[in-house]
Formats: C-alpha cells, structure tokens, sequence
C-alpha cells in the first residue's frame, strides 16, 4: 500500500480555517509559528479510506486465533473497557485528594484484597506498571529486607526456564545473577541448586508455571532448601492464569510475587502497554512495599505515604489505575467459580492441542502441560525451519504462536491457546498445523516461500535488523 503522503497533490484539500478576528491576550512565540506544516494534501475521504485500509492489515484477538505463548493474548470481555470509560473513572484527576477519590481508592483497595484471596499472599501494593516493573519492584524489596535485618547478600538465582526479564531486574538491583539449570523433563535440577546454595544468595526467582509450560513438581522441596539457606522466594506470577483458583502461590512456599493484570486479567495485551504488575508479599515483608499503600478506616479510604521501611515511590501517582479497574471487574463478575473454571479450561486446551499435535510435531518434554506448552522444529524434513512453520500459520488465519522461546528448547514453537477459545476452534488450528505438516514433506517450497496471503511477504530479516528504514523522506522532484 502506498503512504499517505504518496496520495497528496496540491489543492485536494480545500479546507481552510478562517481568520481568527479577536483579540488574543497571550501572543504565540514566534518559533512556534511555521509558514508551512509538513502535511500530505488529501481530502478527508482519502483520509478515512486510507487509515481503515491499514486497520484491515493488522491481525489481533479480534479477529481470530492468537495462540502467543507465555504471553497470555487472549479476548477480554468489551463491557470491561466500556466500564473503564465511565467518566467518573476516566476523567478524575491523580492528584486530586482522597475524600473526592473514595470510589477510585476503593477499587484499588479491593483489587489488592482480591489478588490476596487468589494468590494467598499478606498484602499486595498494585503501583507497578507492568510485569517487568513488578519484578523490579519485588527486587528492590529483596534487597531493603536484608539490609534492614543487616546482611550482605550479593547473589539472586535464576532458572533457566525464567522470564528474559528476571537478569534485567536482578541486575539494575546490583546483584549478580547465578542461572539454575533445568532437568530433560522440564523440573529444577535439584542438585545444581545445593551446589549453588550459599549465604550470598539472597532470593532466588521462578517462574510458576514456567516458561515451558510446566508446573515444577519439586517446588516444595525448592521451597525448602531456600528457608534453610535464609533465602527468598520470587514468584513470577505472569501465568497465573494456569493455576488461579486450584493453586495458591503462598502453599508453593513462595514469599513474594507479582502478577500480570494485562495477562490474566482482562486488559488488551501487546503494543508496548498499558499494563500493571501488582506485588504481593508474605507477612514480614510488609513494611518494605512501595508507596502509597490505600488503607480502609471504617468506610473511607486513604492514601498512605509516610512508611518507615518501604522502597519508596516507584511510580507517577498510583500504578495504571484504568488497568486496575479492569482486572477487578474481571474478577468480581467472574468471581470465585469462575476464576477456577478460566484456569481449568486454559490448561484443558492447552493439554487438548498437545495431544492432537504431538504425533506431527516434535515434543520435546512429554508431560501434560498446564496453559501453554512447547513444540520444536526437530526431524521436520527438507530443511523447514519453525521460521518458516509460523509463517505458513498465517495463512490459514492464525496468528503465529511465539517461536524461539524458551531458549532452552532449540527451534521452540511455544502454543497457548488460552481459555477464551471454543473447541471448533482449536479444531482449526489442529488442522492447520497438521496441513502445515504434511505440506513440509509434500510441497516444502509452500512453507519456504509463506506467507502468500499476508500484505507483506517473505523480508530480508538481516537486512531489516541491520539498515531499517524508520523515517519517511519525501521524494526530491
């Protein structure tokens, strides 16, 4: 499709404002006055046909099957967002006090007791503004908690089935990261982690499921050895999803998490944002959660800044306070029931995809799975790369799923269906997938060459990572 600016010839847009002819107290400087502004000259039919063109290009939950695993992209309910507009929420001011903020107040309030229920934790402070964030913010905690009881402890360990984000957070908190190898069946290697073990470890990180889809069947025992050593135990709570309602995270022996509202809970997800990452903490880390905290006194609600030990303030105002008010309305009209039933279903599709596709497709490690799970591209024939599997998929009207993570299964294809999808269509993947399959052996340049109905076909990646083309210049004539 051509640029917007491609359309323009002089004299399509007709339109001109007329001469403001009152008097302006405040002059406009002149560095912001131009003689002339950089805009394409086209009419307003071009305009709208042009932009919903585009629209039309893009491919999301709205319109079919986005199976993106580890990164939940499921469809949320539009009666959450259309709640989110309601004035009262959008329109009041963060800076506006509490008495004139009670309903806002309480929604936090009650979304953090929510996620306490879940979750099992003591307490929950939904500042973070995102999934990366929480873990930063749940590090910041780990290291104020020893340096409150008076130790130095410089190492964090992370296994290798983490989230990328883990090192990032542990590094910009200034310890050093120690990775913990996995067994072949997808479980921390117990005996890596006692030889890793020492008084400098102050925490060490899990993801719960991890990231190959997998429930970890010696998280007690892992639990167990970090008490002893007088560690810490992270949780990263992004697939929740999985075990909410069947599980708490405070049984697994974990002491501190965070959760990803714009995952699990009823937020648009992908795009760079907006999303919200709540910590929750057991009882002695309490006092180390960031401000402000909302507190409820008889029926009022409170912002609470002045807290002796807390990590401070880590966000403008209080978290992404729309986000938040989407997951509670997630919450509340699903409630108890319902919660347990998007778990069950979740983990019920995932495991009916990997029963379906495990005779077509490699599986790496052969257990039930619980909401996602990872195939790879070992012994598919003719040279066909699971770059060019995902590819083919969109074809067939999916969106790919996640390939080449996690990065300890080589060639990963990561497949979360979610729980939002019926079964007629999984069916259809199902029988996409087993296509694609049979197409690599029977006509391979099919899946070389994908995509063929997609605006865009086969790009030079190198080319495109290496000199990308970010900015528009117009044609010297």
């Amino acid at each position: 499709m051509s640029l917007i600016f491609d359309k323009s010839r002089n004299g399509k847009n007709s339109f001109a404002i007329s001469k403001i002819d009152i008097d302006i107290e405040c002059e406009i400087p002149e560095d912001l006055i131009l003689d002339k502004v950089n805009l394409p000259d086209v009419n307003e039919t071009e305009v709208v046909r042009h932009y919903t063109a585009y629209s039309k290009l893009n491919f999301g939950v709205d319109d079919g099957m986005y199976p993106l695993g580890s990164c939940t992209m499921k469809y949320n309910p539009k009666i959450n967002e259309k709640i989110a507009t309601m004035d009262g929420f959008l329109s009041i001011h963060p800076l506006s006090n509490s008495l004139d903020s009670q309903g806002n107040l309480q929604v936090i309030y009650e979304l953090s007791k929510s996620l306490e229920i879940i979750t099992g934790m003591t307490k929950f402070s939904a500042v973070p503004a995102a999934g990366a964030h929480g873990e930063l913010a749940s590090i910041m905690v780990v290291k104020k908690y020893f340096e409150t009881i008076g130790e130095k402890r410089t190492t964090i360990l992370i296994a290798d089935s983490a989230h990328g984000t883990n090192p990032a957070s542990v590094a910009m908190c200034g310890f050093k990261v120690k990775e913990v190898p996995s067994t072949k069946d997808g479980d921390v290697d117990l005996s890596e982690l006692k030889k890793l073990l020492n008084e400098d470890v102050a925490a060490m990180m899990l993801t719960s499921p991890n990231t190959l889809g997998l429930f970890d069947r010696n998280i007690l025992k892992i639990s167990k050895l970090l008490k002893e050593n007088g560690s810490l135990f992270y949780g990263d709570g992004a697939n929740l999803n999985a075990v909410m309602g069947r599980a708490k995270m405070s049984d697994m022996g974990f002491d501190i998490m965070h959760v990803n509202l714009h995952k699990t809970f009823s937020t648009p997800h992908g795009g760079g944002g907006p999303g919200s990452g709540p910590i929750g903490v057991v009882e002695k880390l309490v006092e180390f959660l960031p401000m402000p905290q909302v507190e409820k006194k008889d029926d009022k609600y409170f912002l609470i800044e002045n807290i002796k030990n807390s990590i401070g303030k880590i966000h403008s105002f209080y978290g992404n306070f729309l986000v938040i008010l989407k997951a509670l309305i997630y919450i509340k009209t699903l409630g108890g029931k319902g919660i347990k039933e998007v778990s069950d279903i979740a983990v019920l599709n995932a495991n009916y995809i990997l029963s379906q596709l495990k005779d077509s497709y490699n599986l790496p490690i052969n257990r039930i799975c619980k909401h996602e799970f990872v195939l790879n591209d070992k012994d598919i024939p003719n040279g066909i790369t699971t770059n060019e599997i995902a590819k083919r998929i969109l074809d067939y009207g999916f969106h790919a799923p996640t390939v080449y993570f996690p990065l300890l299964i080589s060639g990963a294809i990561m497949i979360e269906p979610t729980e939002t999808e019926s079964k007629e269509t999984l069916d259809l993947f199902i029988k996409a997938m087993k296509a694609i399959r049979v197409e690599c052996e029977s006509s391979p340049e099919i899946v070389k060459n994908a995509p063929h109905n997609a605006s865009v076909g086969i790009v030079d990646a190198v080319t495109a990572a290496r000199k990308p083309i970010i900015r528009w210049k117009q044609n010297e004539a």
